[in-house]
């Protein structure tokens, strides 16, 4: 365990300056950053023994930060293709990475 809490450009260190444009400019992905940074600060603070919470507290924040990793990595994805990178044919679905550690 670590004694930092996860930050997001280390999950996507590619994508470091895209997470920082978006941020800048979409409301949504925005938020969306600060949910998980808070959600992410909260488990911090759990596995590190400053605020106690049960197992079921911290498995559901858990939870939490994996699905907003997920909607930022979609989101990141989307604006991969509207930066004019390849974008798939009519009618092929574009399936976005899912991150590790899922539950």
């Amino acid at each position: 365990m670590s004694n930092t809490p996860n930050q997001l450009a280390e999950d996507f260190p590619d994508m470091a300056d895209r997470i920082h444009a978006l941020k800048t400019t979409d409301n949504r992905f925005a938020r969306l950053v600060e949910e998980y940074n808070e959600v992410n600060r909260a488990i911090h603070r759990i596995e590190t023994r400053v605020e106690p919470a049960s197992e079921d507290v911290e498995e559901e924040l858990k939870r939490r930060r994996v699905r907003l990793k997920d909607e930022i990595a979609q989101m990141l994805a989307g604006a991969d293709e509207t930066e004019g990178e390849t974008s798939p044919h009519p009618g092929q679905a574009v399936e976005a990475p899912r991150m590790r550690g899922g539950m």
